[in-house]
């Protein structure tokens, strides 16, 4: 029983650790574009970056940019740049940043910010178009998790 416990306390400090290390939107720092930091602390997790990257109820980067190591999934944009060789022009810190919110980097983006939670101008609830009754209720588009995850598979993407 004492084992039991002192192992629920443990896994309690360890969960506790973990989500202390996850840096929040309101504290991401930007130094021209890249976000040196790793948000999380945990190295992110390619094929999890695959998922988001696909899915169009998470990141859906393919709806806007092709990417010919996931030509097996349909429907890639051309609105914005190829992904090929995404990680020899750019440093994970860039890609990083850019995932996180690509207006830091390129003012003039049309890429929505994943990792932003205030400053929008108008901010709706999904498909029912009432906005959160406090800011603090607005989250992110993906994770800090999942931007780790992007960022480890888009590094993979050499010419």
């Amino acid at each position: 029983m004492r084992t039991a416990l002192a192992s629920v306390v443990a896994l309690t400090l360890c969960v506790g650790v973990a989500q202390a290390d996850t840096i929040t939107p309101e504290d991401v720092m930007f130094d021209y574009g890249e976000v040196a930091q790793s948000l999380t602390g945990t190295p992110g997790d390619a094929a999890n970056g695959i998922k988001v990257m696909t899915n169009r109820g998470l990141g859906n980067c393919i709806a806007c940019h092709q990417v010919t190591a996931l030509e097996e999934y349909p429907y890639h944009g051309e609105v914005g740049p190829s992904l090929d060789g995404a990680g020899d022009r750019w440093t994970p810190e860039q890609l990083r940043g850019i995932v996180a919110n690509a207006k830091e980097m390129f003012p003039d983006s049309i890429m929505p910010s994943f990792y932003k939670r205030s400053g929008y101008i108008r901010v709706g609830d999904a498909f029912t178009g009432k906005a959160p009754a406090n800011e603090s209720d607005i989250t992110t588009l993906l994770t800090a998790q999942e931007i780790e995850d992007v960022v480890a598979f888009l590094v993979t993407l050499k010419d």
